[in-house]
């Protein structure tokens, strides 16, 4: 998610957030700041993690032979065939010109 974020960031607004932060914090508090953020930010990271592997784990607890992962395959490859055979039959319908 912040990745995605700092896709939408250019160069012109980094290099403005930079600046008002040397303003604001002086360049002696900068590097303390950053340090900060990233500690936050791994942190943050490592709770997902954790928080992904409880649920797979319990997901593993309650379904332990799978069975609800091998449905959920078999509904998305239904989709996708139904898919499929849909383009097939649409598509020589799309293709003429009235």
């Amino acid at each position: 998610m912040f990745l995605a974020l700092i896709a939408f960031i250019g160069f012109q607004e980094v290099t403005m957030i930079l600046f008002i932060s040397v303003l604001v914090f002086g360049p002696k508090k900068i590097p303390e700041i950053a340090r900060g953020l990233g500690q936050g930010l791994r942190a943050m990271r490592e709770a997902t993690d954790q928080i992904k592997r409880e649920v797979m784990d319990s997901a593993d607890k309650i379904d332990p032979s799978g069975e609800i992962k091998k449905t959920q395959q078999q509904i998305e490859e239904e989709i996708a065939n139904a898919k499929k055979e849909i383009d097939e039959a649409v598509g020589p319908i799309k293709r003429t010109k009235l």
